[in-house]
């Protein structure tokens, strides 16, 4: 059962379309489809709206810290309303998977994702996370750069499709029904539509001509 959904980004308009912002682009279309408005709270260090499902309060946090002080703003949150790590979601952009992709994984290391690894110092390592693909620059010196920049169109509709796909997890993530969550998160992007067959070509009547319904 998840009581936190926590979606990691950098503030600022600047950083709003950038690729490490992925997590913020989730966290919003999910406060859309609940209904619910984020706003700042400063005492939580981000933006948060509380949401009702099935009796259940649902807490939706982007954190305003900066990315590599994410783990300020979760731990606050968490402890405040005392969610244990394990009803924690953490939606993060995911190098290590192409754009159009999404995981589920509960625990595991932080693999050098600095808001993973705040996140892990205040709160410890078993939270869920939910992994948005946003792929490699193909060059480990340039990661820092990779981040920060916009996505191609092309990988940005993939992005968003895997976080449309993913949304409609969504219940099944708040009601922990973790099978589910990961039966439809874990389905790769669509496949490209096959290109129409050739039609066939009539087979022509004996003695028939081309131009016979051309003629008066």
């Amino acid at each position: 059962m998840i009581k936190l959904i926590a979606g990691l980004g950098n503030p600022g308009p600047e950083y709003e379309q950038t690729r490490h912002n992925a997590g913020f682009w989730w966290v919003d279309e999910a406060a859309r489809l609940l209904k619910v408005s984020l706003q700042m709270e400063r005492s939580h260090f981000g933006l948060v709206a509380r949401a009702n499902v099935g009796g259940q309060s649902v807490w939706l946090l982007e954190p305003q810290t900066f990315m590599n002080l994410s783990g300020k703003s979760v731990g606050s949150l968490a402890r405040f309303y005392k969610i244990a790590p394990e009803e924690v979601l953490v939606v993060h952009d995911e190098l290590d998977l192409p754009p159009g992709e999404a995981k589920l994984k509960k625990g595991g290391g932080h693999a050098g994702h600095n808001g993973l690894r705040d996140i892990h110092a205040q709160i410890g390592a078993d939270y869920w996370r939910l992994r948005l693909g946003i792929g490699h620059p193909g060059n480990k010196n340039e990661v820092a750069n990779w981040v920060l920049k916009k996505p191609s169109p092309d990988d940005r509709i993939a992005i968003e499709q895997a976080v449309d796909r993913s949304l409609r997890a969504l219940p099944h993530l708040i009601a922990g029904e973790v099978d589910k969550a990961t039966a439809l998160i874990h389905t790769s992007k669509p496949p490209r539509p096959k290109p129409p067959r050739p039609a066939a070509v009539p087979t022509q009547a004996a003695g028939a001509s081309p131009e016979a319904d051309d003629k008066p």
